[in-house]
């Protein structure tokens, strides 16, 4: 039982983002020269656009981040306060305030840092039809530093964590501190586990990403993530099996443990690499007209799927977990959610 858990029992850091979503045409994401489905962070060209979608579209703002995202949907099914710490920067601004206050009101155990050199980070989430295109404009996440681990209260946090998620994400901005908490895991026989999150931190952040990818334990991805990894690293194939094979295949440190790679493929099946063999594992397909915000669909099954691993429950019953719960986000705006899951094994 979830109420039997322990405090700070699974620990993330990744990057506290404000989400301001809203539903644009095509032309729009011609215009910031954006994609559909896709995931990048902005550049010069892109910064008028937040200011764009406040005051033209009416856009939703939501607390948001990838790592913060599935603490949030973790706790939910946990019910129970404070069993998943969450770091990561922020600004000293009203949108840290209401960052702060959501993640708490959700009963997650909130650790910022705070820096006053930049705002607090926002990530235009950007709805065509039932497809999103995120574009990150980092600012204060990309303070963060690894004194924030070694302060002692974070320390006591870091030492009685079991569990440890960071996000791909968190590669572009302190790969330091993703060594740090993946050393500390493999020296405490902790269950390290990653996102690979986006296909441009495969191919452009290769090198912070092969240093920590010995340490993980699961590693999570979805379809385009897991092509954009198999052609970086030259692997010389295209079978999203073979992939997931390899990647689970690749150097690990701790061999008390084989890695587990799990890669989502939207509606499509699950497939699973353990244990030197791919399992498929059916998605659940809703009607068209049901769908409507992808958004955080990636978290929010990462989310499900902790909320079990930490119960101590098996693979099966943590994916059928994190696909009941991105099941419920696309239905809504945003990764958000209502009332109390009513997820049954």
């Amino acid at each position: 039982m979830a109420q039997d858990l322990r405090e700070g029992l699974l620990l993330g850091m990744g990057n506290p983002l404000l989400d301001i979503s809203a539903n644009v045409g095509s032309d729009f994401l011609k215009k910031y020269d954006l994609n559909s489905n896709d995931a990048i962070l902005a550049g010069d060209k892109h910064k008028p656009m937040y200011d764009e979608l406040i005051e033209k579209y009416k856009a939703d703002i939501i607390a948001g981040g990838s790592v913060q995202n599935t603490m949030r949907v973790a706790q939910w099914f946990l019910g129970k306060p404070k069993i998943a710490v969450y770091m990561g920067c922020v600004g000293t601004d009203k949108y840290a305030k209401i960052l702060e206050d959501k993640a708490q009101a959700d009963g997650l155990n909130v650790r910022y840092q705070y820096t006053s050199k930049e705002p607090t980070g926002t990530c235009a989430v950007l709805i065509t039809g039932n497809e999103r295109s995120l574009c990150a404009n980092l600012a204060a996440a990309n303070c963060f530093s690894p004194s924030h681990i070694e302060e002692p209260e974070n320390k006591k946090l870091l030492d009685a964590a079991e569990y440890i998620y960071v996000s791909g994400f968190f590669l572009t901005v302190s790969p330091e501190s993703i060594q740090t908490v993946a050393r500390h895991a493999f020296e405490s026989n902790k269950m390290f586990m990653m996102n690979l999150n986006a296909p441009f931190l495969c191919e452009f952040y290769k090198e912070p990403m092969l240093a920590a990818l010995p340490y993980v334990d699961i590693l999570f991805g979805n379809e385009t993530e897991a092509d954009a990894f198999g052609k970086a690293n030259n692997f010389r194939t295209t079978d999203r099996k073979e992939i997931a094979l390899k990647l689970s295949q690749m150097e690990k440190l701790n061999e008390k443990r084989q890695r587990i790679v799990v890669i989502t493929q939207g509606a499509d099946s699950i497939l699973v690499a353990k244990d030197n063999t791919v399992t498929e594992y059916p998605a659940n397909k809703l009607p068209p007209e049901k769908v409507i915000d992808t958004n955080g669909a990636g978290d929010a099954f990462v989310g499900g799927f902790l909320a079990q691993l930490i119960q101590g429950k098996s693979i099966e019953i943590c994916l059928k977990c994190g696909i009941w719960a991105a099941t419920q986000i696309v239905q809504r705006s945003g990764c958000t959610y209502e009332g109390k899951p009513n997820f049954t094994p």
